[in-house]
């Protein structure tokens, strides 16, 4: 296993996008959506503990009288002192208060996490690094509808646009 990653607590969120039951109850790859969020949820823990930022991203169809059923966080998953955000778009900044939320805290590094790999967390990312953050890609906190898709994003543009570890590689140091 590579070397352990540290990151500053006081400068670092972590952001999970699209953890909601009826998007991890798809058929995902390369793992399961309920893998992804039983390491969303150790990570979250960690991320807690420290006192780092925790960011839970959902998304909400626009135009619609209701929601469909499983549209919120998955259960268990928001803790008190959580940033809970509501997109309607792929990506998590367009229309959204996270920027701000995360700059009056401090937030320079980015952690991400959640499903689908290629299409919220990527695009929630490209906006982040366009905004100057530095960021991280959990590739075990992640899938997609595809391996493909998901190696893709792992192999090909995640490396392009910061750091690919694993969730046992991440550790918040010098809180």
């Amino acid at each position: 296993m590579t070397a352990p990653l540290a990151l500053h607590p006081a400068h670092t969120a972590l952001v999970l996008v699209d953890l909601m039951d009826r998007i991890v109850a798809l058929p995902l790859e390369p793992r399961k959506g309920t893998e992804v969020l039983a390491v969303c949820e150790e990570l979250a823990t960690s991320f807690r503990s420290s006192a780092a930022p925790v960011v839970l991203i959902r998304v909400e169809r626009p135009g619609v009288a209701e929601q469909p059923p499983g549209s919120g966080l998955a259960e268990g998953l928001s803790r008190d002192g959580d940033i809970e955000i509501v997109k309607r778009t792929i990506g998590g900044f367009q229309d959204t208060p996270l920027h701000d939320r995360l700059r009056e805290r401090g937030v320079t590094t980015l952690v991400f996490g959640g499903i689908a790999t290629n299409l919220g967390v990527e695009s929630t990312a490209r906006a982040a690094g366009d905004l100057g953050y530095d960021l991280v890609f959990v590739e075990d906190a992640m899938a997609a509808f595809t391996a493909a898709e998901h190696e893709a994003s792992v192999r090909l543009d995640f490396p392009r646009l910061g750091t690919v570890v694993r969730a046992a590689q991440v550790r918040l140091t010098g809180g």
